[in-house]
């Protein structure tokens, strides 16, 4: 292994059905459960011939930023085109979907009985291109929360792959490690309203009850986002992911911004808490740690 940074490390993987870790994994989930990203520039998802035509914007529907695939087999969402094109864009994500599941649950052995494949993304439009609110701009760093999708203390892991065609790569920020952050942001984040939870729920703004966990995560996710002087100023390194390369982390713990690029495939992950390598290293556990209470 070549450490690239304190925050990313390389490995060798060239093959989407690797040999199983003769550790079992432990080594390389400790780096990814404390926060780190997992970069393997040798792994690329190549596209069939025929699906080449697929790299353009054109497909996307809207404004919509992505196509996404919400399970396996399903009619992929957010695209236009004919039946027999949607057909072909759906193949295509859900290859690189299969592709990705079965590299977690190699390289991740303790992972496989929890893990819970969710939505598969395309994206292929220009990151430097999205107009938005201060709060959805995923170019300011910031560590997933979702206000809509309650985690009650489950990880979210995402596997990334760059496939432009035409070498650009997709340039990162990736912030300090998640106690830091939680230590300037904590404060301001104040504790939910009494019955908040149940009324969110109740009127169908989450899809399940809001835990005091996801509260203080959207807390932190909005003032980091909302800080100019900490998205400039924080410790922070710039990463460049080339294309015909996968990268990995936890990005509910790992402080991330997308600042260029185009043409990116990405697969979300939710794994209990059970199983992972190292628990204490968790948000949760840190959070819970921090404010002295049980979150979730």
């Amino acid at each position: 292994m070549i450490n690239t940074s304190p925050s990313i490390q390389s490995i060798s993987v060239d093959h989407w059905k690797p040999n199983i870790p003769s550790d079992g994994g432990i080594e390389l989930a400790r780096k990814l459960e404390s926060g780190g990203v997992l970069f393997l520039p040798r792994l690329s998802f190549d596209l069939e011939p025929e699906e080449q035509k697929f790299l353009d914007s054109r497909w996307l529907e809207g404004k919509t930023k992505n196509l996404s695939l919400e399970k396996e087999e399903a009619l992929i969402q957010g695209a236009l085109g004919s039946e027999s094109e949607l057909e072909g864009l759906g193949k295509m994500v859900g290859r690189f979907r299969t592709n990705a599941i079965h590299l977690v649950r190699t390289l991740f052995p303790s992972y496989v009985a929890g893990l819970r494949p969710g939505r598969t993304s395309y994206r292929p439009a220009q990151v430097e291109n999205r107009k938005t609110s201060w709060r959805k701009d995923d170019s300011r760093l910031h560590v997933d929360a979702f206000p809509s999708r309650p985690t009650q203390g489950e990880r979210i892991l995402r596997l990334f792959a760059n496939i432009h065609p035409a070498g650009s790569p997709r340039v990162w920020r990736v912030g300090e490690p998640f106690e830091d952050l939680c230590h300037r942001m904590l404060p301001r984040v104040s504790r939910p309203w009494p019955g908040s939870a149940w009324c969110l729920a109740a009127l169908g703004i989450t899809k399940t009850r809001r835990s005091e966990y996801d509260h203080l995560m959207l807390g932190l996710h909005d003032e980091m986002k909302r800080d100019t002087d900490y998205q400039r100023d924080c410790p922070q390194i710039q990463f460049d992911f080339p294309p015909d390369s996968t990268w990995l982390c936890f990005s509910d713990q790992t402080s991330h911004a997308a600042m260029s690029g185009q043409y990116m495939l990405e697969q979300t992950f939710h794994l209990p808490m059970r199983s992972l390598y190292v628990p204490e290293l968790s948000p949760l556990r840190v959070l819970e740690r921090l404010t002295g209470r049980k979150l979730a």
